[in-house]
């Protein structure tokens, strides 16, 4: 299926389980660099599955530049279930011409062919340019997720 002129985009399945890690190593690395990114394996080989679809983005020569990962979450204020983005990657070289509009837009659709009324989204808050396309695209803050880190033996 075409998803703008020169790329296609393809479903992905369990047999992409390298690839999906790989990309998504490449987004933790981009956002937090020097940091392990050991424990994504066990995210991908826990979480992917038929019920959590995966497309890719290929250029016409079938190199892979861009790849859409869904899951699914209940709303915890309505109870309803709503999907999820697990990640949303293009590499450094292919941004900026519109893919990653275009993969929210293709993710919308699923979402709504699903019945769900609401997709959600994790980003980072260094990571302005999705900020800002998330803001375009009429993406609104719903919560803060806020961490402190404790050390061993702290109590």
């Amino acid at each position: 299926m075409e998803l703008l002129p020169g790329y296609d985009l393809r479903s992905g399945s369990g047999l992409d389980r390298p690839l999906l890690l790989k990309f998504m190593q490449r987004t933790y690395q981009e956002s937090h660099p020097g940091q392990s990114v050991a424990h994504l394996a066990h995210t991908v080989e826990q979480y992917l599955s038929k019920d959590t679809p995966l497309w890719w983005v290929e250029t016409v020569d079938r190199q892979t530049v861009g790849c859409l990962w869904m899951g699914s979450a209940i709303d915890q204020i309505s109870g309803d279930r709503q999907s999820y983005i697990f990640l949303l990657y293009v590499t450094p070289e292919h941004r900026r011409r519109g893919i990653g509009k275009a993969l929210m837009h293709h993710a919308e659709t699923w979402v709504k062919s699903r019945g769900d009324r609401q997709l959600g989204l994790q980003v980072f808050p260094n990571n302005q340019p999705a900020l800002n396309l998330y803001r375009q695209l009429g993406y609104e803050v719903q919560s803060l997720w806020m961490v402190k880190r404790l050390e061993q033996g702290e109590g």
